[in-house]
């Protein structure tokens, strides 16, 4: 039986050192992934919708050419038509143009959301 002498200033084994290390490790990764990333650039300016510029669709068949026109005209990002019955999502979209139609399919509503 060899007697093995020990040595000082010698690191813990790993496994004396598992129970002490581990909560800390843990504390470190959870810790990390709270940190916020700041964005790349400078925020984008946003498109806002102005529902006024798109007035002149009232009464219009809801076509791609007139959606495309409303869409610009009032400075909206996205346009969302609505139809009589449909499910939407409730979610406000400053960027976005709602034109709602009635049973002749005709733009009976504009709003911005």
């Amino acid at each position: 039986m060899a007697i093995q002498p020990k040595v000082q200033g010698s690191l813990p084994r790993s496994t004396d050192a598992a129970p002490v290390l581990m909560p800390v490790i843990v504390l470190l990764l959870s810790m990390g992934a709270c940190a916020t990333i700041p964005p790349d650039g400078p925020p984008m300016a946003a498109a806002q919708c102005d529902a006024n510029g798109a007035r002149w669709a009232l009464g219009q068949e809801p076509g791609s050419d007139v959606v495309e026109r409303a869409r610009t005209e009032s400075g909206s990002a996205t346009v969302r038509v609505v139809h009589p019955g449909q499910a939407v999502t409730m979610d406000f979209g400053g960027d976005r143009l709602n034109l709602n139609v009635n049973e002749r399919n005709a733009i009976d509503a504009i709003r911005c959301g």
